[in-house]
């Protein structure tokens, strides 16, 4: 009786959301009460099975075709993905509309539904990656201005959205943008707790969540990711984000990485355990970080050279004299 007094509930709270119906009662009286609605629908201890919800929603709208050719009622999974999934964590895709059960599989709950989208949407289970297999366990990378120090790059990546989908370029490292916001941290500890109990052989998220505790060890990493456009600070306090993405991975068991987040991550040591790339990374981070800087460097070792053909000249002609 109470699951189906929730599945009522979660059914007209998507169906008002759809067709924009005028607000009647205390719960959907404030719009920000509704968000919070959806973040706890979100959460593991409040997950009604997909199915009953499905069954209760086919009962209730039959699948009827209007005077267009176009279904009445959109279907459950397409409300489901339009107003619960978060957009911030799982990307927009145009073709959301047109998913259907075939297109992500079986879905246990809402929780199970937003990891899939966003592992649809991901480029590490595409059959031209090898991501899928795991080797070895992911036990040091260095942190993101460590990293930057001894001449890694860092760049949001443009041609995906897909929070997954890091890409080594050269000693460029690409990161899908993410806005950080105070319902984050829920989104993501309630999906890799769903991933420790059913996933824990095809945990993606827990290695993002991996790499992302090496990357951000202070404050300082945060602010050098917003710097570069790749997080967007909604919290205000740097300190708070790198402690939670600090805190993601207590307690959290996690297995063998996958192929491609090692591969990216033992490059990355690599060149920055070269000592030439550090040095080269220094000379140009002191000498050459600004056009003034680097015209004034360049004279400067003009200069010198002059210096030295007049001096090697001078003591010639002593030599000949």
């Amino acid at each position: 009786m109470v699951i189906l007094v929730d599945c009522c509930f979660i059914l007209e709270f998507l169906l008002r959301h759809h067709f924009k119906l005028p607000y009647s009662d205390d719960i959907f009286l404030s719009p920000r009460l509704g968000t919070y609605i959806r973040y706890d629908l979100l959460m593991l201890e409040n997950q009604v099975p997909f199915f009953v919800l499905e069954k209760l929603y086919n009962l209730a709208f039959p699948s009827t075709l209007n005077s267009g050719g176009r279904e009445s009622h959109p279907s459950l999974l397409r409300l489901a993905l339009r107003y619960i999934v978060p957009s911030r964590i799982v990307p927009c895709d145009n073709n959301n509309d047109e998913l259907t059960l075939v297109d992500v599989g079986r879905i246990a709950h809402f929780t199970d539904l937003t990891r899939k989208s966003l592992l649809r949407s991901s480029h590490l289970l595409q059959p031209s990656t090898s991501g899928c297999s795991r080797e070895a366990k992911l036990t040091q990378l260095y942190s993101a201005t460590e990293l930057n120090e001894a001449g890694v790059k860092f760049e949001v990546h443009k041609t995906s959205q897909c929070l997954l989908d890091l890409e080594l370029s050269g000693h460029t490292l690409k990161i899908p943008f993410i806005r950080v916001m105070d319902s984050t941290e829920v989104i993501l500890r309630n999906l890799l707790a769903f991933e420790q109990c059913h996933y824990i052989h095809e945990s993606y998220l827990t290695d993002y969540a991996a790499v992302f505790d090496f990357l951000i060890n202070t404050e300082k990493d945060v602010d050098f990711f917003v710097k570069n456009g790749i997080i967007e600070n909604w919290i205000g306090d740097s300190n708070a984000v790198a402690e939670m993405f600090n805190g993601l991975g207590v307690n959290v068991v996690h297995p063998n990485i996958n192929t491609q987040y090692l591969r990216i991550c033992e490059e990355l040591n690599a060149f920055c355990n070269h000592p030439w790339n550090r040095k080269v990374a220094t000379l140009r981070r002191d000498y050459c970080n600004t056009p003034w800087k680097t015209v004034a460097s360049i004279a400067g070792i003009f200069l010198l050279i002059l210096t030295i053909i007049q001096t090697v000249f001078s003591i010639l002609q002593v030599i000949l004299a």
